[in-house]
């Protein structure tokens, strides 16, 4: 692969080949970034809804038992 790049100018290698790499894999990059953010974010929805319920089912629980404590 060095070879290749070996005898063209440097904006070749930094410039020209990201910029057609974007072009190219562009919408395939940002359905992976979509994809990853979206499960990310219903991963968060996910965690957020458990602890609600641990701490609903806790706080009930707790103020149940010092009640029968009475």
């Amino acid at each position: 692969m060095r070879e290749i790049f070996a005898g063209l100018p440097w904006w070749v290698k930094w410039i020209a080949v990201p910029v057609i790499a974007l072009v190219v894999f562009g919408g395939l990059i940002a359905s992976v970034l979509h994809f990853v953010v979206w499960l990310l974010f219903k991963a968060l929805v996910f965690v957020a809804l458990v602890g609600g319920l641990i701490y609903v089912v806790r706080k009930f629980t707790t103020s149940s038992s010092s009640r029968s404590d009475w």
